[in-house]
């Protein structure tokens, strides 16, 4: 009898231990979706740019083979290599984050001069074929694979203190609840002119109003919402490469930011009550700025190279 009761106990303990031990990791998860929100608002803005032009019966089947890409991405490529580099190779991640960065800078900056340079494409993709619609999952996905590291990164950052279960589990609950928020709000950002078109279909004048408001600025909030996208991936890229340029302080590499925080600290305290919106607008602009120049040298190169290619094979 002795016996069984010690056992008891022993489960007793276990389960509570079990009990406190989940708590953590959903602590632990918990701060480090928040501590990663900032990109995620990014990854939101970014991913409806790419279902412009897009036949309203593919939105949401594109959507749905992009979150799937994304949580790929995270669970079988991101979460491996920063556990693995986090144990034995840190000083590599600032390096990985900032070849993403430049890329992220890369197709801002294209698609800011190829607005600039008054090329349009209005062709919808269903008209071009199935090969059309993969290019824009593919380019999805690539453009969502920078962004999930950039979360996952940050999210590891706020947990590397912890066992290397506790990670695991916190970023694996990280990646599920980022990806099934962006691209929820995606879905629901894409139909909302179907929601329109419904409502205006119901009795009463006020449904009926909203509705058709509804549907008539929904082109106008996704072509808003596809500017903010561009704006974001210069603003996201040019931040990584500020943060992690001198992440292992050599010298006058840190300057820069170190320059641009300096100086968001100082706006804050000189602003008052809207210090911390006017800084971090600062420190925003600044790394928007950092983006289009590296990012535009990017596209400068990949012209010139493009240009002799072209020359070469004529």
């Amino acid at each position: 009898m002795g016996g069984l009761l010690g056992l008891l106990d022993d489960i007793a303990a276990l389960a509570k231990l079990s009990a406190a031990s989940l708590d953590d990791v959903s602590a632990a998860a918990g701060r480090a979706t928040a501590k990663a929100a900032g990109v995620v608002v990014d990854d939101t803005a970014v991913t409806p740019q790419y279902l412009q032009g897009v036949s309203p019966d593919r939105e949401l089947p594109i959507v749905k083979k992009i979150a799937l890409g994304s949580i790929r991405n995270k669970l079988l490529i991101i979460l491996p290599v920063a556990l693995l580099l986090n144990h034995f190779l840190p000083s590599l991640l600032p390096i990985i984050l900032m070849i993403g960065g430049t890329y992220l800078a890369f197709e801002g900056a294209e698609k800011v001069w190829h607005k600039l340079s008054g090329h349009r494409d209005d062709t919808p993709a269903v008209v071009k074929g199935p090969e059309a619609e993969k290019r824009i999952v593919s380019g999805a996905i690539r453009t969502d694979l920078i962004l999930s590291a950039e979360i996952m990164v940050i999210a590891l950052s706020s947990v590397s203190h912890q066992g290397f279960w506790s990670q695991l589990i916190s970023l694996v609950v990280v990646a599920f609840v980022i990806t099934i928020l962006v691209y929820g709000v995606v879905a629901l950002l894409v139909r909302m002119d179907d929601i329109g078109l419904r409502l205006a279909k119901r009795d009463g004048a006020g449904m009926k109003a909203l509705g058709r408001g509804m549907v008539s600025a929904m082109p106008k909030v996704l072509a808003f919402i596809a500017f903010v996208g561009t704006i974001a991936m210069l603003w996201v890229g040019g931040h990584i490469l500020l943060v992690n340029l001198g992440a292992e302080g050599v010298g006058w590499l840190d300057v820069p930011y170190a320059w641009v925080h300096h100086l968001e600290l100082r706006i804050g305290e000189a602003t008052g009550a809207l210090g911390g919106i006017l800084g971090w607008s600062f420190n925003t602009l600044c790394s928007a700025i950092v983006g289009l120049v590296v990012g535009s040298a990017v596209v400068g190169a990949v012209n010139a190279v493009s240009s002799r290619s072209s020359k070469a094979q004529v």
